[in-house]
C-alpha cells in the first residue's frame, strides 16, 4: 500500500480538521501546549483523524507553532491518526522531514502577486520548491505524504480574477514535480458553488484515481454550499476549521474556514459517513474558546444543534 493509499482514498470521505494550524496563524493569544493537546485528544476521541497542526516557521515570528514538535508526537501517539504541517521553505521542509509528521503541506499561489506578496518567490520557484522537497522525501522519508496547495484557486484579492486553466495546469505541474495529492483553496472565499463544482470535475478528470483536497473558506458565507457542491463533484477530502477559525493576512476583516462542525452535518446529511461524533466535539470547542476568549467562533450548528430526530443522517 502506498504512503498515499494508507491516508487518503476516493473511496471514503477524509475531513481534515486545520484549526491548530491555519486558525492560529494570525491570533494574538493561543492555547497553551497542553491546552492544545486536550484539543486534539478530544478531536480524537470524537472521531477526527486528520490534523493539521502548524508550520515549521521561526518561533520568534510565529511562537503559536513553537511547539509543533510536540503536538507531531502527540498525534503519533494516536492510533489510526495523521498529522499534517506546513513547510514554506528549504528550511521548514527540512524540519518538516525529521519530524514524524505524515504529511508535509507546500503552497503554490495561484497569481503572481499572491506569490511574491506572501513567499516572496515566483509560481515557478514555489513549483520548484514542491520539486526539491519530494525529492528530498525520496531520499530521507520515503513514507511522507506531500501535499501541494493551490492558494487563491477561486480568486485573489490581491490581483483578482483567476484563470482556472491556469490553476489546473499548476496542480498538473505539482503533480510532476513529485507532489502525492493537490489541494485547492478559496482562500479568500470568492467562489460559489458553480465555480466550486466546475473546478472540482475539472481536478477529478486530472487526477484520476488520485484523490484532490478542497480547502474552503467561508468569507461571504458560501462555504457549507460549496462544500456540497464539491462533494457532489467528486471532492472527497475537504478542510475545516473548529469554530471556523482561520483567516488570511490578505482578505483583512474575513471570516475563516468552513466550520468544522457545519461540514461534518453536511457530509453526514448527503450520505457521507464521517465516522464523526458531533455532540463530542463541543467540549473540544469549549477549549478554544477558554484560550482565546478573544476570538471570533461561528458555526450555525453551534447555535442550533443537531436535529431532535433520528433519521438526520442520510
Amino acid at each position: 500500500m502506498s504512503p498515499l493509499s494508507r491516508i487518503y482514498s476516493n473511496d471514503r470521505v477524509t475531513l481534515r480538521e486545520v484549526g491548530l494550524r491555519d486558525g492560529l496563524q494570525l491570533v494574538k493569544i493561543w492555547p497553551d501546549t497542553s491546552a492544545k493537546i486536550e484539543w486534539l485528544k478530544r478531536e480524537y476521541s470524537a472521531g477526527v483523524r486528520h490534523f493539521e497542526v502548524g508550520s515549521f516557521l521561526p518561533p520568534s515570528r510565529f511562537p503559536q507553532f513553537a511547539d509543533l514538535p510536540v503536538l507531531l508526537e502527540a498525534i503519533a501517539s494516536l492510533e489510526g491518526a495523521y498529522s499534517a504541517v506546513l513547510a514554506l521553505n528549504d528550511r521548514g521542509a527540512e524540519e518538516a522531514m525529521q519530524s514524524v509528521a505524515d504529511e508535509i503541506v507546500c503552497v503554490v499561489s495561484a497569481t503572481e502577486e499572491h506569490s511574491q506578496a506572501n513567499m516572496r518567490r515566483t509560481r515557478a520557484d514555489a513549483v520548484s520548491l514542491v520539486g526539491k522537497i519530494a525529492a528530498m522525501r525520496d531520499d530521507a522519508a520515503p513514507q511522507k505524504i506531500i501535499n501541494a496547495g493551490i492558494a487563491m484557486a477561486f480568486g485573489c484579492s490581491i490581483a483578482g480574477t483567476v484563470n482556472q486553466t491556469g490553476v489546473l495546469k499548476l496542480a498538473e505541474a505539482c503533480l510532476d514535480a513529485g507532489a502525492d495529492i493537490v489541494g485547492i483553496a478559496d482562500t479568500v472565499g470568492y467562489a460559489g458553488p458553480r465555480q466550486v463544482g466546475e473546478m472540482c470535475r475539472a481536478m477529478q478528470k486530472l487526477c484520476g484515481d488520485r484523490p484532490f483536497i478542497i480547502h474552503l473558506h467561508d468569507t461571504r458565507g458560501m462555504g457549507v454550499a460549496n462544500a456540497a457542491a464539491a462533494l457532489d463533484n467528486g471532492a472527497r477530502v475537504l478542510d475545516g476549521a473548529l469554530g471556523g477559525l482561520g483567516g488570511c493576512p490578505f482578505a483583512p476583516g474575513a471570516t475563516g474556514n468552513i466550520v468544522f462542525e457545519d461540514l461534518v452535518f453536511l457530509c453526514e446529511t448527503m450520505g457521507f459517513s464521517t465516522g464523526i461524533e458531533l455532540e463530542e466535539l463541543k467540549s473540544t470547542r469549549l477549549i478554544a474558546e477558554n484560550a482565546m476568549p478573544g476570538e471570533a467562533f461561528y458555526g450555525a450548528l453551534h447555535k442550533a444543534g443537531a436535529p431532535a430526530i433520528s433519521e438526520w443522517k442520510a
